[in-house]
């Protein structure tokens, strides 16, 4: 989809100066009243915060108890920790397909959201890799997990998808922080050159790493993007294909399946950008943002779930499909056991969640309501955690013995964990809005130089105020 240049003015309908932009977006981190002034921004911080106390006391209980704390045991081995650590893993991945992939798309209108949405991606994965280390049962010795030169000649089980997990997500993780503060450099010198404080200015000053702007620093700066951006892409699809690859691999009913890693990649950007929604919507409302973050991202994501909406519902009829057409006994029990039995709740929230609320994403007036879609982005939060759900303790519970049949039930270590980690992630988003630039000031402005030229081109002649404006690019 090529980005018409008419297109560019929708993308940045207000603050159509370089100065105005340094201002707004660089004022967000300078100017801390904005946010001393704000209330719902200390509430959610109060609210993230009592989660992260949650989650520690739940971790501290943990380490004290070991996981028999948790809901774990036979014959569903695995509960809320994998089912909550797939989600986080899939929300972390609008960061990096808004960052990398639309960049190598040359989409402009990434350059309001990539920010922020590289911010989610490092948070959720920071909430997802919690889960297997704690999961082990012995965080404290999980280096045992990389291979590293020792007297004992240990060796990790590459056979192993707890080995492949730690391996994907350590190099997620990685490549997407080095991305994400590469991507912040030039806009950590503008917080250089404007802050008012002499150790504002040296802290900007060691983050930017000596940028000055030249072409050499762009040139370069412009080349080592590209590269990342390169390297992350596939991850994106990397990534959630390897933690599918931990279900498909086995010999459980519901699991060994060939339309995992499709159906896992599509639902990870079907939530990431549920999620991204989910921010950028109050956000844009608090600071004054809508001229920057306008509608026509909002319906351009709301788009992209409709369509990635579209696949997820896809993989869910070819799972029933599947089961009948394989006439395997198993997978037949399987999938009548999901539709009328004990979780049977579980499995139709998540055909109604992920399946026919999206549906509603059709229709322009609903994608341009933002309330409305504010609600439709939760449905599919739920939906998508609701789907892990039906795929872990749904298939582990009756298996091919009977005898060994049992419920799962989570305790309440699971449950504060589980909140606890959402309040870790929501308390971090608040401190990265109030103290890093959480919108793109350099891309900005290098929409607005594009914007200029259209205007240029259309009226051959210079734009009125371009002269005698402020700052610069």
């Amino acid at each position: 989809m090529a980005t018409l240049p008419s297109e560019n003015k929708t993308l940045l309908t207000d603050h159509r100066s370089y100065a105005a932009l340094d201002e707004i977006l660089g004022g967000l981190v300078l100017n801390q009243r904005q946010h001393q002034d704000n209330k719902k921004w200390f509430r959610l911080l109060g609210i993230g915060f009592l989660g992260v106390n949650l989650m520690l006391v739940s971790i501290a209980w943990l380490l004290y108890q070991g996981i028999g704390v948790w809901g774990n045991n036979q014959p569903v081995g695995w509960g809320f920790d994998i089912i909550n650590f797939v989600w986080w893993i899939g929300i972390g991945h609008a960061g990096t397909l808004i960052s990398a992939v639309l960049l190598l798309l040359r989409q402009q209108w990434r350059n309001s959201i990539n920010r922020f949405a590289e911010a989610m991606t490092l948070f959720a994965v920071m909430c997802a890799g919690l889960y297997p280390l704690l999961h082990t049962g012995r965080p404290w010795v999980a280096y045992w997990l990389f291979p590293y030169p020792n007297v004992l000649g240990m060796w990790p089980q590459f056979r192993s998808p707890l080995i492949w997990d730690v391996f994907a997500v350590s190099t997620y993780i990685t490549i997407s922080a080095v991305f994400w503060f590469v991507g912040l450099i030039p806009d950590f010198a503008t917080m250089r050159d404007r802050s008012p404080k002499l150790w504002q200015r040296k802290l900007w000053g060691t983050l930017a790493a000596g940028w000055r702007g030249s072409t050499k620093h762009w040139h370069r700066y412009e080349a080592a993007y590209l590269i990342l951006a390169g390297l992350s892409t596939p991850l994106v699809l990397s990534v959630h294909s390897i933690v599918s690859f931990d279900f498909a691999v086995s010999i459980v009913p519901g699991w060994n399946v060939t339309i995992f890693p499709p159906y896992f990649v599509a639902g990870a950007v079907f939530a990431g950008f549920a999620m991204v929604i989910t921010f950028a919507i109050p956000l844009r409302h608090w600071y004054n943002l809508k001229g920057i973050i306008t509608m026509k991202h909002i319906d351009w994501m709301a788009k992209i779930m409709l369509s990635t909406g579209l696949i997820v519902f896809y993989g869910y009829i070819m799972e029933v499909f599947y089961a009948w057409y394989s006439g395997n006994p198993y997978e037949l029990f399987l999938k009548e056991n999901r539709m009328s039995g004990p979780y049977a709740w579980a499995f139709w929230s998540l055909w109604v969640c992920n399946g026919l609320i999206p549906q509603m994403l059709w229709f322009p007036k609903i994608r341009q309501n933002l309330t409305v879609l504010f609600i439709i982005c939760q449905f599919v939060s739920i939906g998508m955690w609701l789907e892990r759900f039906v795929i872990i303790p749904m298939s582990l519970h009756r298996d091919y013995v009977p005898s060994a049949w049992g419920l799962y039930t989570p305790t309440m270590w699971d449950w504060g964990m589980f909140l606890g980690t959402i309040g870790f992630f929501v308390f971090l988003m608040m401190l990265f809005v109030r103290f890093v630039p959480m919108i793109n000031i350099f891309e900005m402005k290098d929409l607005l130089e594009r914007i200029r030229h259209e205007d240029h081109d259309s009226h051959g002649h210079e734009p009125v105020g371009a002269a005698t404006e402020g700052g610069a690019l």
